[in-house]
């Protein structure tokens, strides 16, 4: 759901109360001592401590103070002693979600975590009624737009220029969507862990919405 793919009209996604993350445990991070809440602005410190960790082009305070304004899904992986795993955050419109960020921290990389986050993702938009899930990957990532595949997303189309590079140069983006109606998530919960997680943990940037980073 990149630019003029979706309507501008959005609802709200933020749960009311936490969730209890539960999963195959993977060096204590992916068991039952994790949880995911919703994002707020008083957590942007810890989550910007994150972004720039994770990204060359990292997001602003204000890309996320502006999301979570504008009522976007938005919630943390956390485990019980506070740490932030990761996060997600996902534009909701007429029926269809667009992920936006989702990254997990570069020390907690490499245990499905990404996976849980966007299996979250994928249960919020069924919970809002939405049918599909739109993003956007570095055409240079061969390796995320692999395993984007083999979750079930498609290629759908090109955005020229849309991420920035190094020496003031843009990259283009590959758009992929993938329908949620009757589907499940495709892939093992540990294939993302080899690989490609720069993109995938960075599956779509509006630049569009908050400009060039």
């Amino acid at each position: 759901m990149a630019e003029n793919l979706s309507a501008s009209e959005c609802r709200h996604g933020a749960m009311d109360k936490p969730v209890q993350a539960r999963g195959k445990s993977s060096a204590g991070a992916t068991d039952d001592s994790t949880l995911l809440r919703p994002m707020s602005t008083a957590d942007l410190d810890r989550v910007l401590a994150v972004e720039v960790q994770a990204y060359g082009f990292p997001w602003s305070r204000g890309n996320f103070v502006d999301s979570l304004a504008a009522g976007y899904t938005a919630e943390l992986l956390e485990q019980h002693d506070g740490s932030l795993l990761g996060y997600y955050l996902g534009m909701p419109g007429v029926g269809e979600m667009h992920l936006l960020n989702l990254t997990v921290a570069p020390a907690f990389q490499g245990r499905g975590l990404a996976h849980r986050l966007m299996d979250r993702l994928e249960a919020r938009a069924r919970e809002l009624g939405l049918t599909s899930l739109w993003l956007e990957v570095r055409a240079s990532n061969a390796r995320a737009r692999a395993l984007y595949s083999r979750r079930g997303f498609t290629e759908v189309g090109m955005r020229r220029g849309y991420y920035p590079a190094p020496s003031s140069r843009r990259e283009d983006a590959v758009v992929m969507s993938r329908s949620l109606e009757g589907t499940h998530r495709d892939a093992p919960a540990d294939a993302m862990a080899n690989g490609g997680m720069k993109d995938w943990n960075r599956a779509g940037t509006r630049e569009d919405a908050h400009g060039a980073r």
